[in-house]
């Protein structure tokens, strides 16, 4: 049978300094070529996400912002992709001005991928954001919201207080229009609310690629709430040890943690090529 193995990468693939270890590059790149079908799903970007990647062999397409685009890695090419209409763009612009939200806004210009932000609505969360992504050419400082909302958006990250954006994930969850997140960044205090298209999610992605591929099982590996549907649509599913207490209920299994490259050595010692 063709499997497919998917991971995470922020508290799972990846350690504390988000980076994957010296080990768990050679084992896993070795088994890749030996033709372990082997990618990722993230809701990072494919910039973000290659730069914590470095090193590692991605053969096949990877899974980028929560599902939103299947990307071939090694070109950049967009396999699929998932959107919002014009209706559903003003229908969040009206409700994050409700609730004077200033996001990150994750759209093409002019074709080109950029994240445009109001430097005077900053706070501590979002200036961390954009000092760890020095250098990247995407980010867009804009001076008023018409320019923040311009191009064709695809995705909105809201970051701050829990209870401040409470009300604007409660409202778009009940959305059959939209999904959207809300969780505490991994090692900091602030919470990031997410707002992207309905079927933009990390399963609808992993079975699109599944039938890209060719494959008829899929094993997937993660840490956090928001990788429970990729376990629901997996034929079998392990949480690292640093999981939350709800993926571990519904996981086939749990592994060593990110620290301890979990992911690496359960390949290592269950993958026969």
């Amino acid at each position: 049978m063709k499997e497919l193995y998917v991971t995470d990468l922020d508290g799972t693939l990846l350690n504390r300094q988000d980076r994957i270890s010296p080990f768990s590059v050679r084992v896993i790149n070795e088994l890749v070529d030996k033709g372990l079908l082997f990618t990722y799903a993230t809701a990072r970007s494919l910039v973000s996400a290659s730069k914590v990647t470095e090193g590692l062999s991605t053969e096949i397409p990877v899974i980028a912002y929560n599902g939103a685009f299947i990307i071939q890695p090694s070109t950049g090419e967009i396999l699929s992709s998932e959107g919002f209409t014009d209706d559903e763009r003003s229908k969040v612009r009206e409700i994050l001005n409700k609730y004077r939200i200033s996001p990150l806004v994750y759209s093409f210009i002019c074709g080109i991928e950029k994240v445009s932000w109001i430097p005077q609505h900053e706070n501590d969360g979002i200036r961390r954001y954009l000092n760890n992504r020095q250098g990247d050419r995407r980010f867009r400082a804009v001076h008023d919201p018409d320019s923040l909302y311009q191009g064709n958006i695809f995705y909105y990250t809201c970051i701050g207080e829990k209870d401040e954006l409470q009300p604007v994930y409660d409202l778009f969850s009940n959305d059959i229009r939209f999904r959207c997140t809300l969780q505490q960044e991994l090692y900091r205090p602030e919470y990031w609310c997410e707002i992207m298209p309905a079927k933009a999610s990390k399963a609808n992605a992993i079975r699109k690629l599944k039938e890209m591929r060719g494959c008829s099982r899929v094993i997937s590996f993660g840490d956090a709430i928001n990788d429970i549907p990729m376990f629901e649509i997996s034929d079998e599913c392990y949480a690292v040890e640093n999981a939350v207490d709800e993926l571990k209920a519904v996981a086939t299994g749990v592994i060593k943690s990110n620290e301890e490259d979990g992911v690496a050595k359960w390949l290592l010692s269950h993958v026969e090529l």
